[in-house]
């Protein structure tokens, strides 16, 4: 390509430009074809969004590749130069490195996909985009309460995968293990307590127990793990204050809020209908003795 432009007689830099911009939009039609076809054939799009993203990077280094041997020959003279500065450039851009690095263990290896809710680099919230340098996140938590979006974009360098520990809530297993603890006062009626208690979570967090127990069984085939208990679960102690009933249930890890609330209104509801039968309980605290006091009292 490059002899030819030359035959034409045109000037150096305007032929350099012409090369360069032939080789890109050569490359960049071609992955764009490949792409086309990719959105119309694969169906599921993890899959697309991945495939997009290695190709995307794939194409700026046969760019890269297809312009350093088409001026090969002008380059000789920096070769030496290259070699020298390369120890120097490897460990200015170590972080960028590790970064890219982080960027092809997320691609290939499974740590987490667009979609899921992660824990990274001490940022918790939900995966919005993964980059060849960083990791974007829509955070959830910090000021507001509960897993809800506090509305900051996070960008999260992707050599934290190497460097601390990534907390999947939603990878192969989009559900968590959730308890609330219901105090209930001395003298009331456990039996009542805990049937109501039973009552409401079978109503409110049962249907998630069926659908987690055909996740939980493509984990047991995947994982050497023992088969789990994912039906909800009554139990107490019994402490210095009051009676504590524990209700431990699986539920969505996106619903983790809402469902909590709506327990807490069924049991607050429940309860009131024992007509005292099931009373909560509360701190309380027994004087069991006190100091006498003498009051001197002087007659004027």
């Amino acid at each position: 390509m490059q002899d030819w432009i030359n035959e034409l007689n045109i000037p150096g830099w305007l032929s350099t430009l012409i090369v360069v911009i032939g080789i890109i939009v050569l490359v960049r039609l071609f992955f764009v074809l490949i792409k086309s076809r990719i959105q119309k054939t694969a169906k599921d799009q993890d899959t697309i969004y991945r495939t997009k993203k290695v190709l995307d990077f794939v194409s700026y280094i046969i760019i890269i590749l297809a312009l350093l041997i088409t001026y090969s020959k002008n380059l000789g003279g920096l070769t030496v130069a290259l070699g020298v500065a390369g120890a120097g450039i490897a460990f200015a851009l170590q972080e960028v490195i590790a970064s890219v690095a982080g960027w092809m263990a997320l691609m290939f290896g499974n740590f987490y996909r667009t979609g899921d809710r992660v824990q990274l680099g001490g940022i918790k919230g939900d995966v919005i985009d993964i980059g060849v340098l960083r990791t974007t996140l829509m955070e959830t938590g910090q000021w507001v309460d509960g897993d809800l979006y506090n509305g900051r974009i996070v960008r999260i360098a992707n050599s934290f995968v190497f460097k601390e520990p990534v907390f999947n809530y939603s990878g192969d297993f989009p559900f968590l293990w959730d308890e609330i603890k219901i105090p209930i006062q001395y003298g009331s009626d456990y039996e009542m307590a805990k049937s109501l208690l039973e009552k409401i979570a079978e109503e409110h967090v049962s249907k998630n127990a069926e659908e987690g127990k055909r996740v939980w069984k493509q984990m047991v085939k995947k994982y050497l793990i023992e088969d789990a208990r994912l039906e909800p679960m009554i139990s107490l102690i019994a402490n210095d204050n009051w009676v504590e009933f524990t209700v431990r249930y699986v539920v969505s890890y996106k619903r983790r809020r809402m469902t909590k609330n709506d327990l807490f209104m069924a049991i607050l509801k429940e309860v009131a209908a024992t007509e005292g039968k099931v009373r909560f309980g509360s701190a309380t605290f027994e004087l069991v003795g006190a100091p006498e006091f003498q009051v001197n009292v002087k007659n004027k």
